[in-house]
């Protein structure tokens, strides 16, 4: 079914075609929510697990990007996700870099943007997480970036980020930092170790204002070769992350360098900047999870996001140490069918290597 109505799609501009698809699932998400869930609903005992206090039905998350207002979170808990972050968000309204911005590399099955944190702000997205917050084994997170303005720097862009805490805290089940996006001329600022340690500083004094204790994750960028070298730039990361109590971590964002693509050249110089997403990452993403599992000995959850578009990718990653994973471009290629797929396929393996639960195999591989 999901076929035709992407030949439709894929017949569009990138982003234009991404808004009639949310446009489809509002439609849906309000005229006929039971029918999503009775189609695309799976659910199996093996696929709980339990993360930050909080219970997931199952460990396939939706990542941040594809419902960057709120604006789906009744379609998506109907697809039967197990968990959804919102966003990016920002303190302030922003629409995002100049047009086209999204581009899909189908010999790939990847894709490129360069969106430019484009959202309603803090303030707007708050008031629709309001209405969900609270929702039974359905976690639901937001992930904040700096507001999209090169004049915001210094004291200002830590207190952009704090704004955004405080907004969006009280009404999701943890925050994560985007202190890496490639596709902003200044989102990468904080993943310099002494800017890093300045904003957790701040947010350490915003988190010690909630009654609750809020997770707090930190979306790093993955390696920029396939044969992993890391720095100790990036283990002062890890350090300073470390040193103020981080609850975890997502690994990874896009990549702002692009490898291991068929597409054409000529088509790639057309294209321009912007951040490679899809299986072209899938292996560095993978790397950065082990890394990182083993750097902190396994001790924090890692989120695992990056070219996840089977049980077999999915299951990889948990096995390198990811809790939990997200999808995102393989729902554009593959359609909202891929979630159960995924969750049968990671039974199915789950079954084979004789663990009973998604927590037993995460790490083994590490």
């Amino acid at each position: 079914m999901y076929s035709k109505f992407r030949s439709l799609l894929f017949s569009l501009e990138a982003e234009q075609a991404h808004r009639l698809a949310v446009g489809a699932a509002r439609l849906a998400q309000a005229v006929a929510p039971r029918v999503i869930e009775s189609m695309f609903s799976y659910s199996h005992p093996s696929l709980h697990t339990s993360i930050f206090g909080k219970q997931f039905t199952n460990p396939i998350g939706l990542a941040a990007g594809f419902d960057k207002n709120a604006r789906m979170i009744l379609f998506w808990r109907k697809m039967g996700i197990g968990f959804m972050e919102v966003g990016s968000v920002s303190a302030r309204r922003s629409k995002g870099n100049k047009k086209p911005r999204a581009f899909r590399l189908p010999d790939d099955r990847a894709l490129i943007n360069r969106m430019g944190l484009n959202n309603d702000g803090a303030e707007r997205i708050a008031l629709r997480l309001k209405r969900h917050a609270g929702i039974l084994a359905f976690p639901v997170g937001a992930n904040i970036a700096k507001t999209h303005d090169p004049d915001i720097q210094g004291d200002a862009a830590v207190e952009d980020f704090c704004i955004s805490f405080r907004t969006l805290a009280p009404h999701v089940d943890y925050i994560t930092l985007n202190v890496s996006c490639p596709n902003t001329s200044d989102g990468k600022t904080f993943e310099d170790p002494n800017v890093l340690d300045r904003l957790l500083v701040a947010l350490k004094k915003e988190r010690d204002e909630f009654v609750r204790r809020i997770p707090v994750l930190i979306k790093f960028s993955p390696p920029e070769r396939d044969s992993f070298v890391l720095d100790s730039h990036f283990d002062e990361l890890l350090l300073v992350s470390l040193a103020h109590g981080i609850d975890g971590f997502v690994a990874s964002n896009t990549a702002s360098d692009w490898q291991n693509l068929t597409t054409s050249r000529t088509l790639l110089e057309k294209i321009g900047n912007g951040g490679l997403s899809g299986p072209p990452i899938e292996k560095r993403a993978t790397q950065l999870v082990r890394y990182i599992f083993q750097k902190t000995e396994g001790k924090l959850p890692i989120i695992g996001v990056g070219g996840v578009a089977s049980g077999e990718a999915a299951y990889a990653k948990i096995r390198a140490g990811a809790s939990l994973v997200q999808l995102f471009t393989g729902l554009v290629y593959r359609g909202p069918g891929l979630i159960p797929s995924v969750k049968r396929r990671l039974v199915e393996l789950l079954n084979e290597d004789g663990f009973g639960t998604i927590s037993q195999a995460v790490g083994r591989d590490a």
